[in-house]
């Protein structure tokens, strides 16, 4: 709910950033369900199948922004969307996870998650050579 209620954006850069600001601020609101979604919080704990189709479809507004940007020449013409979403995605995940764990101090935390996220990113970007 979080990322589809972010606005649209005719910049589809832009929007995919807004996602990223959107993903992380509602990790940290709602972290305890963040992390039983993600970290375990619940030994023993495994989401049904329905959960997980629920989970692996709010993605879904993150791969449309990827896929803006790869048709408006953002990224490379050869990316695989799915994969450029997978790895911005786990990047936003990885930042999170040690944030929450307190291993990115408060301070430092919202930066390391911008540059792990726009690094992702750049690796997927238009530009010369491979």
């Amino acid at each position: 709910r979080s990322l589809e209620a972010v606005p649209p954006s005719a910049d589809p850069p832009t929007r995919l950033a807004d996602l990223g600001r959107a993903y992380r601020e509602n990790a940290l609101t709602e972290r305890n369900l963040y992390q039983v979604m993600f970290a375990g919080l619940i030994p023993g704990f495994t989401p049904a199948p329905e959960a997980r189709e629920v989970a692996a479809a709010s993605l879904e507004v993150l791969r449309e922004a990827v896929r803006a940007c790869a048709a408006t020449g953002v990224f490379r013409p050869t990316v695989d969307v799915d994969e450029v979403t997978d790895i911005i995605w786990a990047a936003a995940h990885g930042s999170i996870t040690l944030e929450l764990a307190g291993h990115f101090p408060a301070r430092t935390a919202e930066q390391r998650y911008q540059t792990l996220t726009r690094a992702a990113v750049s690796a997927f970007l238009q530009g010369p050579g491979p």
